[in-house]
C-alpha cells in the first residue's frame, strides 16, 4: 500500500521527539486492587478531616420561661445536631449545682435536621407523691452531654431563666378508699370500693388499679376535674366485667395541673372471696292440674349453689302460702320487699300477670330450707353456700277467674335480674 506524501508529517507533531528512559523500560502497570485500597486511604483522610463535630447547633430559645397555663406557648425549646452516633444527655443545673435530668443517655444518630427538646419548666423530683414539679423563678443552665465510642465527649452549657410566678400547687386530699377490703361476688356486701377525694385546683386525674402481677388496669383516664369533691367507685373487675382474682391491688390516683406540676398517691385494696354466685333449679313441679276456684297449688322446687361464692336469701320461708291476689311485698307489712342487689330467691309466676320488674314472680321464698330461727341471721337472712342444695316447698291460693293458668317457676335475684326465667311451665285447669 502507498502512502500518500507527507501523511507520517500530518500525524505527528513536528519538533517532538520520542525518548525512552530507563525508568520507562523497568515501569509495570500497578495492580488495580491496590490502586482501590490507596483511593479508600485517601478517602478516609479527607472524610476524617471533614468529619462534623460531636456536639453542634446547641440552643436554647427563648432564654426566659414564664410558666403559663395556656398550652405553655412559652416552653423553652432545646435544640441541638449529633455529628455521629452518641448518647445524649440533658439536665437542668440550679446555681447550687443540683441537677435535673431531662434525658439520660438516650441513644442519637446523625440527622439532616436537629433533635429538639420542649421544657415547660418542669422536672422529675425523688418525692413520690411529687413526681413532677416546676422549679421556681431563677437563674439555671441547660447542660447537654454527647459521648460517641467513636468521636469522644462533648458538652454544651446554656443560661436560662425562669420568671417569677404564682401558682396554687395541685394536691389530692381528704383521700379515702374504703373498704379496704372488698369481696366481689355479688352479694352486696361490700362488693365495691369508693375512693372519694378533693381537687384544690383544676386538674386532669388518672386513676389505675396495679394488679399482683403488675398489670395496669385504667379506672379514669386523663379526665379534666374541677376543684371541688370527687367520688370514683370501683368493682374489683376488669373493664369488660370480668372478675379478677384474690389478692392485694395498689390503686394510683394522679393529679395534673396545667402547668405541668403532677402530684401522686396510692392506696391497697385487698380482694377476698371473689367470683360470680350461680344457682341453678334443678327440679320444679307444680300440682295438682285441675283444681277448684279457692284451692292452693302446691310448688315444689330445689335450688342448687353451683357456683364459688355463697348466695345470700331471705323473705317468706318455705310453706309460705299467698293468694293470688298478694305479692311477696305486700304481705307481712311489707317485710319482704325487694332488698338492695345480692339477694337471691325462688318465685312463681303465671302467663296473664301482666307486669315488669317488681310485679313479676309476685310468689317468692327463700333459699333455705332450716326454720327462720335457724338462719344465718335469725329471721333475716340465710346463706346457700356453695355446692348446697335445698328443697322449698310454696302455696298459692287460686281465686283468679281464669279457666286455664300456665304457672312457671323462675330464680331472682333482687335489683340484678331473673335467672332460668319461665322454668317447668304447667297448665292448670280451674272450676268455678
Amino acid at each position: 500500500m502507498n502512502t500518500p506524501p507527507g501523511y507520517l508529517e500530518q500525524q505527528k507533531p513536528q519538533g517532538l521527539v520520542e525518548v525512552e528512559t530507563e525508568s520507562m523500560k523497568d515501569f509495570h502497570p500497578v495492580p488495580l486492587a491496590l490502586q482501590i485500597l490507596l483511593l479508600v486511604a485517601v478517602g478516609l483522610f479527607l472524610t476524617s478531616c471533614i468529619r462534623p463535630p460531636l456536639l453542634s447547633e446547641v440552643l436554647a430559645a427563648p432564654t426566659t420561661l414564664l410558666p403559663t397555663s395556656e398550652d405553655h406557648e412559652n416552653d423553652i425549646e432545646i435544640t441541638y445536631s449529633v455529628g455521629c452516633d452518641a448518647q445524649v444527655s440533658i439536665a437542668i443545673e440550679s446555681p447550687a449545682g443540683h441537677r435535673y435530668a431531662l434525658r439520660h443517655h438516650e441513644p442519637r444518630k446523625p440527622l439532616p435536621h436537629p433533635y429538639t427538646l420542649r421544657f415547660d419548666g418542669t422536672v422529675p423530683t425523688s418525692d413520690p407523691t411529687m413526681p413532677r414539679q416546676l422549679l421556681p423563678g431563677g437563674n439555671y443552665t441547660v447542660v447537654v452531654q454527647a459521648r460517641s465510642a467513636s468521636c469522644g465527649n462533648a458538652e454544651a452549657r446554656l443560661p436560662i431563666t425562669i420568671a417569677d410566678y404564682r401558682v396554687v400547687m395541685p394536691a389530692i386530699e381528704h383521700l379515702t378508699v374504703w373498704p379496704e377490703t372488698i369481696s366481689p361476688n355479688a352479694d352486696a356486701i361490700d362488693d365495691v370500693a369508693e375512693i372519694t377525694y378533693r381537687l384544690p385546683v383544676t386538674a386532669t386525674v388518672d386513676i389505675s388499679i396495679t394488679t399482683p402481677d403488675q398489670r395496669t388496669i385504667p379506672l379514669v383516664s386523663r379526665r379534666e376535674e374541677p376543684p371541688a369533691e370527687h367520688h370514683q367507685v370501683w368493682n374489683g373487675k376488669h373493664p369488660d366485667g370480668t372478675p379478677l382474682s384474690n389478692g392485694v391491688y395498689t390503686c394510683t390516683i394522679s393529679a395534673e395541673d396545667a402547668y405541668g406540676n403532677l402530684v401522686r398517691h396510692q392506696r391497697l385494696i385487698r380482694l377476698t372471696n371473689v367470683g360470680t354466685p350461680e344457682a341453678t333449679i334443678t327440679y320444679a313441679r307444680i300440682a295438682p292440674q285441675r283444681l277448684m276456684l279457692g284451692e292452693p297449688l302446691t310448688i315444689t322446687m330445689r335450688v342448687k349453689n353451683t357456683g364459688s361464692v355463697p348466695i345470700r336469701t331471705y323473705g317468706p320461708p318455705g310453706g309460705f302460702g299467698y293468694t293470688t291476689n298478694e305479692v311477696f311485698s305486700s304481705v307481712e307489712d311489707g317485710r319482704y320487699a325487694s332488698h338492695a342487689g345480692g339477694f337471691w330467691r325462688i318465685g312463681v309466676d303465671w302467663d296473664a300477670n301482666s307486669g315488669d320488674g317488681p310485679k313479676r314472680y309476685p310468689f317468692r321464698w327463700a333459699l333455705s330450707q332450716r326454720p327462720p330461727g335457724q338462719w344465718a341471721i335469725p329471721g333475716q337472712e340465710d346463706w346457700l353456700l356453695p355446692g348446697e342444695e335445698v328443697e322449698v316447698t310454696g302455696y298459692v291460693t287460686v281465686l283468679q277467674r281464669e279457666t286455664k293458668m300456665g304457672f312457671y317457676v323462675g330464680l331472682i335475684q333482687d335489683g340484678v335480674g331473673f335467672f332460668q326465667d319461665r322454668t317447668a311451665r304447667t297448665i292448670v285447669e280451674v272450676g268455678f
